[in-house]
């Protein structure tokens, strides 16, 4: 099933994402399942579930459709279940980001280059990896979105002043996508 995406404004992307029921398998997977056809319908590589308007700490990222531009990209995808960053490295690294909820939307962001995660993979075992470079920058873009953090609050100042406006046309709903959008706006 193909979820709405949620977009800027809605108070579910600011919220921070309660952690999900890992006794409910048939729940999850299915989860999991609608989420990837969701980022694949939307032309996305990472969606976090309080995008999909629920507040639960889960993500998927893939990789594949960049491995043209990242050839270290090639197979990448990963479902997760309650991750936590148990080690950011102080070296960083800028990219310009975008994102699903904030459509026609981007800038240049600074994170920690190499992260080391410990998640709950889709087969339900725990597991700890080490990520570096692009595969770090969209898992962490996704874990923010499970803090309730943008990515656009991340940016410069200036150019936070400068996406203002847009941003207040995204949050009113006048944004054109080739996907389901949604607001819990009233």
């Amino acid at each position: 099933m193909i979820y709405p995406i949620y977009i800027y404004g809605s108070q579910v992307l600011r919220q921070k994402a309660q952690p999900a029921d890992t006794e409910d398998r048939e729940g999850l997977s299915e989860l999991l399942a609608n989420m990837i056809e969701t980022m694949k319908n939307a032309d996305g590589c990472g969606l976090a579930a309080p995008q999909v308007g629920i507040s639960r700490r889960v993500l998927v990222v893939d990789g594949n459709e960049l491995r043209d531009r990242y050839p270290e990209l090639e197979g990448f995808h990963r479902e997760m279940i309650n991750p936590e960053v148990t080690f950011e490295s102080e070296e960083t690294s800028q990219y310009n980001e975008g994102c699903l909820s904030i459509p026609d939307l981007d800038a240049d962001i600074v994170r920690p280059r190499r992260i080391r995660v410990s998640y709950i993979n889709a087969d339900f075992k725990q597991v700890e990896e080490e990520f570096d470079d692009f595969a770090s920058r969209m898992i962490q873009h996704e874990l923010d979105h499970l803090d309730g953090i943008l990515y656009t609050d991340h940016a410069s100042p200036i150019r936070k002043k400068l996406i203002a406006a847009k941003l207040v046309a995204i949050q009113k709903g006048r944004v054109k996508t080739s996907y389901r959008v949604k607001s819990d706006k009233k």
